[in-house]
């Protein structure tokens, strides 16, 4: 069983957990106790070593930091055909481990299934993936801006299939997004008194090869297939931004594409998407903490990214150097505009499951220091 969020950890299975997973990833263990009923466990690791351009304590010199940067495990089971249920446990640096997918899964059909408890609501085809099946190492938070309870999730339901030859894959669910009652202690202030729930949905067609990721969700590589996606995701709240002194509606919506093509010298990849996230600028600074910073930011932003895979085994495995591009430009403040550029090099040894990944990273946000850093990273999943 695929497990969106790391491993493949039932091959026989086409579902799994939530941010990312790829028809590449094969591992994981399973018991089975007979006919469509089993369990499955998994694993999936991130660790890295970050040099930051004047990060470290004398605020002057660069950072040396080794960190473990995810750790999660994957449990799923079966009681038959039609029911099924997946945990997922998640550890970021040095915080405890905590529950991020707890859902059942009633699947009726390819072209008719329902998800419910904590998921992954239908977003962007980066959020879709996860940390662990992008091209790029780093989540590309600059452009992916979702609002989200944790680590892309929500309590809600969901409702998702495939169809036109599994070429067409729609998803819609309904979720709690931001209520009154989420944030600081029920703080009256919150604008969303009404509780009104969050609507989310994608749709997305493969017109090339299709039907190479479990359940609905996505990958930014496959290292090898002829693929063209184009992908539409929006969200909408009631009442869920800025407070009770100047309120607006949550509306966020983005296009995505990705192409991948074998050709005679490798495999290219191309990614690309456009953001936007629309709400009045007075609700979103009333909506400050006491820092002030907002939970969300209005504006537009576009996200590039372009791989090519070379042919040739080296060692172990295959290179793929890539590049990165993010742009937040922010409504009527200038000084929240945000670019960041990535240069990479992926070693990859076994799909998603295995690679090394190097990486150099400039961000530039207006009015502000500009940052660069370098990271090497391990990826694994069993």
């Amino acid at each position: 069983m695929k497990n969106r969020l790391g491993s493949n950890i039932l091959p026989s299975v086409m579902l799994a957990c939530s941010m990312g997973f790829a028809s590449t990833a094969q591992a994981g263990g399973t018991i089975n106790f007979g006919e469509d009923k089993w369990i499955s466990l998994g694993f999936g690791i991130r660790t890295t070593f970050t040099s930051t351009e004047d990060a470290a304590p004398n605020a002057s010199s660069r950072s040396k930091d080794f960190e473990l940067d995810i750790a999660r495990i994957y449990l799923s089971g079966s009681l038959n055909q039609y029911i099924k249920g997946t945990v997922t446990l998640d550890k970021i640096g040095d915080d405890d481990f905590r529950v991020i997918d707890a859902y059942g899964q009633l699947e009726f059909m390819p072209e008719f299934n329902i998800w419910v408890g904590l998921l992954l609501p239908p977003s962007d085809r980066v959020n879709m993936n996860g940390h662990f099946f992008m091209n790029g190492w780093s989540f590309p938070g600059v452009v992916s801006q979702y609002q989200n309870k944790q680590t892309g999730r929500d309590n809600g339901i969901l409702f998702w299939g495939k169809v036109l030859d599994k070429r067409l894959v729609y998803s819609a669910g309904i979720y709690e997004g931001n209520q009154a009652s989420s944030f600081a202690g029920n703080n009256i202030l919150d604008p969303n008194r009404s509780d009104n729930l969050m609507y989310a949905g994608r749709l997305q067609y493969d017109f090339w090869e299709a039907n190479l990721d479990p359940g609905f969700y996505t990958s930014s590589a496959y290292f090898g297939k002829d693929v063209l996606s184009l992908g539409f995701s929006g969200r909408y709240q009631k009442d869920a931004v800025g407070s009770v002194i100047a309120r607006d509606d949550y509306l966020g919506y983005n296009v995505d594409f990705l192409l991948e093509k074998v050709l005679p010298g490798g495999v290219l990849d191309i990614e690309a998407a456009a953001y936007r996230y629309d709400f009045d600028n007075d609700a979103v600074l009333a909506g400050m903490d006491i820092n002030g910073v907002s939970r969300v930011q209005a504006g537009k932003a576009y996200l590039g990214v372009l791989s090519w895979m070379f042919p040739q085994t080296v060692g172990w495995g295959r290179f793929q150097p890539y590049t990165r591009y993010q742009k937040f430009a922010a409504d009527g403040n200038a000084s929240l505009d945000v670019r960041e550029y990535d240069i990479g090099l992926n070693y990859i040894i076994d799909g998603h499951n295995a690679r090394i990944s190097g990486v150099y990273t400039k961000n530039k946000t207006e009015n502000q220091d500009s940052y660069d850093k370098f990271v090497v990273g391990l990826q694994l999943q069993f």
